[in-house]
């Protein structure tokens, strides 16, 4: 035992002295997020046929989210027509079984930054806690999240992306909230680490400030940074960046991305994938204090574990949210294989295709 937990402190992501995780420690906070139950087909598939949005494929970063007053469950995902990436929402009663599919955020005008494409899912919630309601906060009378987009159409992610905030009356329909991005690579105090993209954002609020988790890139390699804000306009890069790096020969020597940030009793919990040895998987790295990150070195989810081999190429990009009657706990992910990329989902507890969380 003692062996192995030499080994683990050696391959565990880097962190301050004062702040570090043990490697029992960091153990025991990822235990209870292993060994899952795989549902057995995507919830949201490849080639969903949005009525008016039929040339849009390959689903992605799936972010689920209440509307106050809505009883309803609400996904936000993307796709990808060849031109660049929409947003869409769909809704649930039961957590599994997705209808109602429209659009949530679309292609922005000519020489916009976002003009080749949106990418949603960084919402303002009431709260981050891992058992929160995910339910969507008002701010100034509006609903709120920060966005990726990418300034050009004609490919996938296009460089360099960028990053947006984007509002909501409805939750459901979404628009620009400003004609600038709230970071870009031409940002005075953009890293070398980050400036060739900027992709995805997730937003954490606590004790009056608004923490950015995003993930960037320096040629191939992809690492996740913080920037921090008090009004959700102006943000400023954290000094210590990149928070979470990559490691060599690890399951994220390639790729540290796309970050979801969650309040674990008396620490933080980030999800995120690694990319390394070929594939992409699902991590997990914790925190005491938002800032300095201590990684686990063994996926929580490697990718090819689906039964049915929806998984077979990576799992990333991950949604997790607690549904409190039953349980359980629910964790979208992207599910790409060599036929193309879907919403799957994976349970804390087993259900069945019939399963109704509400006794519906």
């Amino acid at each position: 035992m003692i062996i192995g937990w030499l080994l683990l402190a050696a391959l565990a992501a880097p962190a301050a002295p004062e702040m570090a995780i043990d490697p029992e420690t960091l153990a025991a906070w990822a235990a209870p997020y292993r060994n899952w139950h795989y549902y057995p087909n995507f919830v949201i598939p490849a080639k969903p046929a949005i009525p008016g949005h039929e040339a849009f494929y390959n689903t992605d970063v799936p972010t689920v989210y209440r509307v106050p007053g809505d009883a309803a469950w609400h996904m936000s995902f993307i796709a990808f027509d060849g031109k660049g990436y929409n947003s869409f929402v769909a809704k649930s009663d039961d957590l599994i079984h997705w209808r109602d599919y429209r659009l949530a955020m679309g292609f922005g005008p000519e020489g916009a930054f976002d003009r080749g494409g949106s990418v949603l899912g960084a919402y303002l919630y009431t709260d981050y806690d891992l058992w929160g309601a995910r339910e969507l906060k008002p701010r100034d009378g509006t609903f709120w999240s920060l966005y990726g987009a990418y300034p050009r159409q004609g490919g996938y992610e296009l460089r360099p992306g960028y990053e947006g905030l984007a509002f909501s009356t409805d939750g459901l329909h979404w628009q620009r909230a400003q004609d600038t991005p709230i970071l870009s690579v031409h940002d005075a105090d953009c890293g070398a680490w980050e400036r060739d993209c900027i992709y995805q954002p997730w937003l954490v609020e606590h004790d009056g400030q608004f923490y950015n988790f995003y993930n960037a890139a320096q040629g191939g390699r992809e690492q996740t940074g913080l920037a921090i804000s008090t009004d959700l306009r102006v943000w400023r890069r954290f000094e210590k960046n990149p928070v979470l790096r990559t490691r060599e020969g690890g399951f994220d020597a390639d790729f540290a991305s796309d970050p979801k940030v969650f309040r674990d009793g008396d620490h933080w919990t980030m999800i995120y994938f690694g990319v390394g040895r070929g594939h992409a998987h699902i991590m997990a790295a914790f925190s005491r204090d938002l800032k300095t990150w201590t990684a686990h070195p063994e996926p929580l989810y490697q990718a090819g574990g689906h039964p049915k081999g929806l998984d077979k190429e990576h799992a990333h990009k991950i949604s997790l949210v607690y549904e409190k009657a039953s349980d359980t706990f629910y964790m979208y992910y992207c599910a790409a294989n060599r036929a193309g990329r879907g919403i799957a989902l994976l349970t804390s507890r087993p259900v069945r295709p019939d399963d109704r969380p509400y006794g519906k």
